[in-house]
């Protein structure tokens, strides 16, 4: 595996930045920048330093990737669930709408605020380095690195907007005349940033196109595409502003031009055929084993070493011991939503790998753990595994597996909902068929092509549901769920679908009451295809995996009681405990606390308020601007 963590030359004089409005002007290096950024290996080294501040402790890797998701309606805490009795706490208060700017997980000087910012000054370094100095109209690969340096620090301002809204920004290096900036309108800054990108198209390679990307750690042109789709959805959709929850009135970032941008971005993609889709479980077994070959369906990663990153820590199937996976005991930290599984159609592929309802036992058996059942409340992800690795943990906390930013059924997906509201839903299934056919049986799929090609508000509901079920467990759907303007409305809909489910009601009404469980043995193999029971995956089934019947809708326990018993099969009450229900009106009442599309953001934290030099406060709506 490659991992471009490298510490550049001129970079290093960052360590330490911490203002609020961003970071101190950095050392001047005493290497000049035209000897760095003339010579493609010392520039290649400034270029991927960006990535060490994505994998700094209190960065990406450990605050944004776990915090930012959560709450939405398929992602939340799981070995720490919902409570408003605990609503203060501050891991919880960054879920549940509620953050304070003294968060006692967020309030420091080294945190994802002040990293991304590091971020940004390595990138502005490195763009006007190249600019200068990189010849880059006639040395592609010099181009190439300016591309990825305007890209990655896309990525982080993207990342900002998303999480604090209207944040200060700049362009070029720190000095003292820009040190200390007040908040930017985000419009600014996406109008920037969609400029910036269109430049790096005519730069970077495509997947495969040179050695450089041949890798999903490098940015190609089929990430810039993707990312400037992205951007442009965030762009034209809603957000918390100053005045209100709604969309920009700036007339350059009206809806149907940024629909328009994402049409012709998407669709250059998929026609370019530098990236494939592929079978859906295999996209995350590469990602598991280190897998990094471009031209697969993942488009661009954020590169974790070996030392570095806590995704499987966060997103992953928890172990709860160190076993024959992993010596890692970890996992499981975030959550599906408990209604989630019972939201897929029983034939998707994507239901098993996504929900995971056991995790791995504490308990070993000549040194081995086996897959045990969990509670309603505490599913785990299962698209990212320690039993699909091809090493085995040794740290404490970092797992090293790569972040997946973005992967090519995104792209598709974006491009049905712009060619939806563009041209209709008839022109727009083409972009969606492809996704729902990878999961789905084909006659389920004619299904709801009839269905979502009725109209374009049918559609369009059929994008928010296809992306609830494609992107679980990949932290989009908050997002997503903002730019659409449908947050509250989706977060009370959430509370509802959980009390339903908890008391077995409405859709979950033929849930029975009680599981069966056991381990997977050869003999069951005819049990298992009889009645559609759920089974584990594990390389070595035997006496690891678990088997389950009782998931289902419509499973009659009652009526096959005896049989499974006979069978070996033990029952555990799934809805209720000693002490009542398990899904408690605390954990879903504490999902939110307050109106979501209003405290939508985070504040910008205490400690950079303070060193502004009076320029930023958290006033009104979390700070925000109007126009």
């Amino acid at each position: 595996m490659n991992k471009y963590i490298k510490l550049s030359i001129l970079s290093v004089a960052l360590v330490g930045v911490t203002t609020a409005c961003d970071m101190d002007s950095p050392s001047i290096s005493s290497l000049d920048e035209s000897s760095v950024f003339s010579v493609y290996s010392l520039a290649e080294a400034e270029v991927m330093s960006i990535h060490q501040s994505f994998g700094e402790t209190n960065s990406y890797r450990g605050r944004f990737l776990p915090y930012y998701g959560l709450n939405s309606d398929v992602e939340t805490g799981g070995r720490s669930t919902p409570s408003l009795a605990s609503k203060t706490d501050d891991k919880q208060s960054l879920w549940n709408y509620s953050t304070l700017p003294n968060n006692g997980q967020m309030n420091t000087d080294n945190n994802a605020y002040a990293k991304f910012y590091e971020g940004i000054e390595r990138a502005n370094l490195a763009i006007k380095g190249l600019r200068q100095y990189g010849n880059t109209a006639s040395n592609p690969n010099m181009a190439q690195l300016l591309g990825e340096a305007l890209t990655l620090r896309a990525v982080i301002y993207t990342d900002l907007t998303k999480a604090w809204g209207d944040v200060p920004a700049r362009f070029e290096p720190n000095n003292s005349e820009n040190m200390y900036k007040p908040r930017t309108n985000r419009d600014v800054i996406y109008k920037q940033l969609l400029a910036d990108l269109k430049e790096a198209e005519d730069y970077c390679y495509w997947p495969n196109e040179n050695s450089i990307t041949s890798s999903t750690e490098r940015v190609s042109k089929s990430f810039v595409k993707g990312l400037r789709a992205r951007i442009a959805l965030y762009a034209g959709g809603y957000g918390l502003r100053g005045d209100g929850f709604r969309k920009s009135n700036d007339p350059e970032l009206e809806t149907s031009k940024m629909y328009q941008i994402v049409k012709e971005e998407c669709i250059d993609i998929i026609n370019s055929r530098r990236n494939t889709l592929g079978e859906f479980a295999d996209n995350f077994k590469k990602l598991s084993q280190d897998n990094v070959t471009a031209g697969g369906e993942s488009l661009w990663e954020i590169p974790f070493s070996d030392s570095r990153g806590r995704v499987l820590y966060t997103w992953g199937v928890y172990h709860q011991a160190k076993d024959q996976y992993t010596q890692q005991a970890q996992g499981g930290t975030n959550s599906p939503m408990p209604y989630l599984f019972y939201d897929y159609d029983v034939d998707d592929v994507r239901r098993d790998i996504t929900c995971v309802p056991y995790k791995w036992s504490k308990e070993l058996v000549a040194g081995k753990s086996y897959q045990e059942l969990s509670s309603i409340d505490k599913w785990c992800f299962g698209k990212l595994r320690y039993e699909w690795m091809k090493r085995i943990v040794t740290s404490t906390n970092d797992d090293g597996i790569n972040w997946q930013y973005m992967r090519l059924a995104d792209v598709y997906l974006m491009a049905a909902e712009a060619v939806n509201q563009l041209d209709g839903p008839d022109a727009a299934w083409q972009y969606m068929e492809p996704v729902l056919s990878r999961a789905l049986p084909a006659a389920k799929v004619a299904e709801l092509k009839a269905k979502y090609t009725a109209s374009k508000e049918a559609f369009h509901n059929g994008i928010v549901d296809q992306r609830a079920l494609e992107f679980a467990g990949e932290a989009l759907r908050k997002a997503d769920l903002v730019r659409w303007g449908i947050i509250d409305e989706k977060m009370a809909e959430c509370k509802e679908k959980l009390t339903r489910l908890a008391n077995r009601q409405g859709e979950y009404a033929d849930l029975p009451v009680k599981v069966y469980t056991k381990i997977y043995s050869e003999g069951d193999a005819a049990l298992i295809n009889q009645y559609n029971m759920y089974m584990g995956d594990s390389p070595n089934p035997n006496g690891e995996s678990i088997i389950i019947y009782g998931l289902n809708h419509g499973d009659d326990t009652e009526a096959i009681s005896t049989e499974l018993k006979d069978a070996g099969f033990a029952s555990k009450d799934w809805f209720e405990g000693k002490d009542g229900l398990k899904l408690k009106e605390d954990y879903i009442n504490g999902i939110y606390v307050n109106i979501p599309s209003l405290n939508c953001l985070w504040p910008i934290w205490q400690t950079f308020v303070n060193s502004s030099n009076g320029l930023i406060n958290n006033d009104g709506n979390y700070g925000q601007l109007s126009d």
